[in-house]
């Protein structure tokens, strides 16, 4: 395959995506995602939701995993995407409250202490998501075709960056319709080759122990676990779909946007599973290792599937990082311009963390996920059980979980690897998680009273 015919297809599908653009852009729109007085759709709002979170760095974490730690691995990513379960539920709860985010409740309870610390973490997470697939990208062009990887990662973000500016949220909400279902084709028809070529055995995959063994898979499951809960409240993109439609299209939406992306999940995992299954050697991420594996046009749409959900998060990152910066944080006025600057900025960032490379693609996930488990304890006690928290024991929470956060992402520094228990980094992991959550919920539950 060529690296011509693939960036060919991926230009149709960003031509396709400019079609789909609304052809006027209004601050409203920009900013709320409205066209008109007309709130999203059902199936807009599910294959938003889908395509904004089986980004590519998603997809190749499932793989990865699934390489290493065989079904487990795989299971353990895709238990992330309960997410949308618990999103829902916490949705729910702060719109019964009369909220219309994230940021409106944590106003009510904590004041501009406890939202400036809420929209550190978001806005992280937002630079992480631009700078992961902007990264994938990079290693889709170096694997097709040597040197090409920085080149690549500008175009993408100048194309990206073209359209999403145009239209803000309202721009992603429309475009990732049109390539959610560009990707549902492409991927069905890769899938279907992988279940359907001789070598394929359903069970083999299903009981598959990876390269290194499921055991590290089933400890991260865990740790998928532990996070679960707060880690949907920390993806602003997520969030901000949760407010844009009446409370029962939400909740559906959720609902069939849980089971739709979990499929795509584990069906991308496969891919990863049976790579270890045929002892291929591992290789850029594996996508070398499927440029061997594979037929010229079975790796050419794994690697459009991969570009496809690439741009459509880099859309929707954009548009929730000009909504943050813009509406919740003020920082910018409330104006096309205003949005459109923040957008160019959070690309800029993203695109130039790119230069200083990555450890794992899976790291970013933690550290941001250990990061919001301070959400956990707040949300449980003060939203769901209705108690006053302090603002100390929310402050606790956090310092707590952004700690935990470094410790993970430092564990190779001498403070941190004297502190930790000798093992795996999922082992390692996994026992952040707990003190994080126990000082979390210590300190909420000690300061916590009646409302």
């Amino acid at each position: 395959m060529s690296m011509p015919l693939l960036m060919g297809l991926f230009a149709l599908v960003i031509a396709v995506s400019i079609l789909a653009a609304p052809r006027r852009a209004t601050v409203e729109g920009f900013f709320a995602g409205r066209v008109g007085e007309r709130a999203p759709g059902l199936w807009v709002l599910v294959l938003s939701q889908v395509t904004t979170w089986i980004f590519a760095r998603s997809l190749m974490n499932a793989a990865i995993l699934g390489y290493f730690y065989g079904i487990a691995g795989t299971l353990a990513y895709a238990a992330y995407y309960g997410s949308f379960l618990t999103g829902a539920y916490v949705v729910g709860h702060l719109r019964a409250r009369g909220a219309m985010s994230v940021q409106d409740w944590l106003t009510g309870q904590f004041g501009a202490l406890g939202t400036g610390a809420y929209n550190i973490v978001i806005a992280l997470r937002l630079l992480s998501e631009v700078f992961a697939n902007l990264l994938v990208v990079g290693l889709i062009a170096g694997a097709v075709l040597e040197g090409s990887a920085t080149a690549a990662i500008v175009v993408v973000a100048v194309l990206g960056l073209a359209y999403s500016a145009w239209g803000g949220l309202s721009a992603a909400l429309r475009t990732d319709v049109a390539q959610m279902i560009v990707f549902l084709a492409v991927f069905s028809v890769a899938l279907a080759y992988l279940v359907l070529s001789p070598g394929f055995s359903l069970g083999a995959v299903l009981t598959a122990p990876g390269t290194a063994g499921a055991y590290n898979g089933w400890v991260l499951l865990a740790v998928a676990a532990l996070q679960v809960f707060s880690y949907p409240v920390h993806d602003p993109v997520m969030m901000d779909r949760g407010f844009l439609a009446d409370a029962r299209t939400t909740r559906a939406s959720f609902l069939h946007a849980f089971w739709l992306s979990t499929l795509c999940i584990i069906g991308f995992g496969f891919f990863g599973i049976q790579a270890s299954l045929v002892g291929a050697t591992y290789e850029a991420e594996l996508i070398g290792t499927w440029g061997v594996m594979f037929p010229g046009w079975v790796f050419a749409l794994l690697m459009l599937s991969l570009l496809v959900s690439a741009v459509s998060t880099l859309d929707s990152a954009l548009a929730s990082a000009a909504r943050l910066v813009v509406e919740e944080v003020r920082a910018a006025p409330r104006s096309l311009l205003g949005g459109r600057l923040v957008m160019v900025v959070f690309m800029a960032l993203g695109a130039g963390l790119t230069v200083w490379g990555n450890a794992t693609l899976f790291d970013a996930v933690a550290v941001s996920g250990t990061a919001s488990m301070f959400l956990t304890p707040v949300l449980i006690v003060g939203l769901v059980m209705g108690r006053a928290v302090p603002v100390w024991s929310y402050l606790m929470a956090f310092g707590a979980a952004v700690l935990g956060a470094v410790a993970y992402f430092g564990r190779g520094w001498s403070l941190f690897a004297t502190l930790l228990p000798e093992g795996h980094k999922y082992e390692q992991l996994l026992v952040i998680c707990v003190v994080v959550l126990a000082v979390g919920f210590a300190a909420v539950l000690a300061g916590a009273r009646r409302a």
